[in-house]
């Protein structure tokens, strides 16, 4: 019974820092429809960990941040979830890589991150 509650206690440490760890990630939603972002500058602390939620309102499109090197397709009617950590400092462009018609060249925004 004694190994019992000790597995049992290890399992509930286990879950209460897995629980911290996702509570100290900022969340933000990013929302892609023809053509533009929003919001179009995302400001990120250095070192603290982010999720985007990446979401389509219309059609298919990119989501590119080649200094982070973050690369995904946002599909419409799915979130796409990009988790990680900026590890320096600066301003970093982002745009849609996935043609979207005429005005996809101007679909950019920028990642603000500071220490």
């Amino acid at each position: 019974m004694r190994g019992l509650w000790k597995l049992a206690g290890v399992a509930l440490a286990l879950a209460l820092a897995s629980s911290g760890a996702s509570a100290q990630e900022k969340i933000i939603a990013v929302t892609a429809e023809r053509f533009k972002f929003t919001p179009a500058v995302i400001e990120l602390k250095l070192g603290v960990p982010v999720v985007l939620e990446l979401s389509s309102l219309d059609r298919r499109h990119g989501f590119q941040v080649p200094d982070l090197a973050v690369d995904e397709t946002v599909e419409p009617g799915k979130v796409t979830r990009v988790r990680f950590v900026p590890r320096k400092a600066g301003t970093f462009d982002f745009h849609c890589h996935v043609f979207c018609g005429s005005g996809h060249e101007e679909m950019a925004g920028q990642i603000v991150v500071t220490p």
